[in-house]
């Protein structure tokens, strides 16, 4: 059996011994299937209003209804799923890699270069989120680009803080040493060596904001700071204030499955705590077994 096989294997055998949450993967997944091909299936335009039809009840023409310029909310709020889903996208994907090379730099070589990270990384934690938005809404205008800029700078901080304390930790283990006698370089070191045994921090860490970015942006767009009219997003429409409780739930149930995986992936990808789940199965098996002797 191979290497890439083995581990395969053992990556099987943890989903196996790890309770999936299957609910929230589930309520995840259909918020990802909404904004990808939500938009393509609705009967109707997310942008068309129809004043005759004005918060109109969720009926068979209207499966959950209309706002107060008579557009579908069905409609917009697939819409906005994917407005959602693109600055949770780019906002992770851009605060998380600045926040994973610094925190690698800071860790690792220390001194003058983790002590500036360290300062910057403080500073930046010590300004709210919605602050960073108000600054960027006032300044450029509100609009995408503004909402995944603030939430980006105020993200990146949080990555650096726990990517900075695992570096510490790692580099001072005996394969960092082994490596550097071998004459490995600063950069292969990184690559190899430290990447690989923070990453799972990382992940998780990871999957742990996704939630809390929903929130900021709902949180931007509510305040006039974020997805600008009449582009749709969760936030805006629960601004909107038309008689509907679908978008304010949607963020709701979003959330919370998203913290709920994130919880999973952490104790998926936690040696420690597989090692206690493996030692209460396999207590459970022998207590079993002495069970059916007797």
């Amino acid at each position: 059996m191979t290497a890439a096989t083995r581990a395969v294997a053992s990556t099987f055998r943890k989903i196996r011994e790890t309770r999936i949450p299957v609910i929230p993967l589930t309520i995840f997944g259909l918020m990802v299937l909404a904004a990808i091909i939500g938009p393509m299936l609705v009967r109707y335009n997310a942008y068309e209003f129809a004043l005759s039809d004005r918060l109109a009840a969720p009926s068979v023409e209207h499966f959950l209804g209309t706002d107060d310029l008579g557009r579908d909310i069905l409609a917009r709020m697939v819409l906005g799923a994917r407005v959602t889903l693109l600055v949770v996208v780019v906002s992770i994907a851009a605060g998380g890699a600045v926040g994973l090379i610094l925190g690698i730099v800071a860790g690792y070589f220390g001194g003058v270069i983790d002590a500036i990270i360290a300062r910057l990384t403080d500073a930046t934690l010590a300004f709210p989120t919605l602050l960073f938005g108000l600054l960027f809404a006032v300044s450029v205008g509100p609009g995408f680009g503004s909402v995944t800029a603030a939430i980006s700078l105020s993200l990146w901080a949080e990555f650096v803080r726990v990517v900075r304390a695992e570096v510490k930790s790692v580099k001072e283990r005996d394969f960092i040493a082994q490596a550097k006698v071998y004459g490995s370089s600063n950069l292969r070191i990184l690559v190899v060596h430290v990447l690989p045994n923070v990453f799972n921090s990382f992940v998780v860490l990871l999957g742990v904001n996704l939630g809390k970015v929903i929130l900021t942006e709902a949180s931007l767009s509510y305040l006039g700071a974020g997805i600008p009219q009449p582009t749709p997003s969760w936030g805006n429409m629960v601004a909107d204030g038309q008689k509907s409780t679908f978008p304010g739930l949607a963020i709701a149930l979003t959330v919370l499955a998203l913290f709920l995986i994130g919880d999973w992936m952490r104790d998926f990808l936690d040696p420690r705590v597989r090692q206690k789940q493996s030692k209460r199965a396999a207590a459970a098996a022998r207590r079993a077994t002495q069970q059916g002797v007797a």
